[in-house]
């Protein structure tokens, strides 16, 4: 529990189960939300239980972009959009640190990263700044070599 200007500030873990549908009823409201971000498959830049993502509601989708969505029945990723077939109504996504893809309808892409709290840091990492645009724009057309990368961050790295 931490204290800021006479405010109480208490983080609580919940279930992705309850939590997430939770965060997208809050969206669909046209709220923006804070989401700490959970496991590795947006690695090297974003870690597990480091790392926030801020998420609107989205308003259009285009390749490249990171967003919140559901590929199950109640199974959420935050990955990046790499194609969009309009014709077939189909999302496909890969997460920055996974060399599969996943696939979801336009609707089921719930939220869009405006940008990302990283390495402890009060200020935004914005999507639609220089460095993202940069950084998304080089690892994008790394895939090829991105099982390598993602292997020597790995061993050099990453702490167990």
């Amino acid at each position: 529990m931490q204290q800021s200007d006479n405010a109480i500030i208490r983080e609580v873990q919940f279930e992705n189960a309850l939590f997430l549908p939770e965060l997208v009823r809050l969206l669909r409201e046209g709220h923006t939300v804070t989401l700490p971000l959970r496991g590795v498959s947006m690695r090297p830049f974003l870690e597990d239980d480091r790392d926030k993502a801020l998420l609107a509601l989205p308003k259009q989708l285009h390749i490249g972009d990171a967003v919140l969505a559901e590929i199950f029945k109640g199974v959420y990723v935050l990955h990046r959009i790499v194609a969009i077939d309009e014709a077939k109504d189909v999302v496909t996504l890969r997460g920055d640190g996974n060399l599969v893809i996943e696939q979801c309808r336009q609707r089921d892409v719930v939220g869009i990263a405006l940008g990302f709290y990283r390495k402890g840091r009060a200020t935004l990492d914005a999507t639609d700044g220089w460095k993202w645009r940069l950084y998304s724009a080089l690892w994008m057309r790394l895939f090829p070599v991105r099982r390598y990368l993602l292997y020597i961050y790995r061993k050099l790295c990453v702490r167990k």
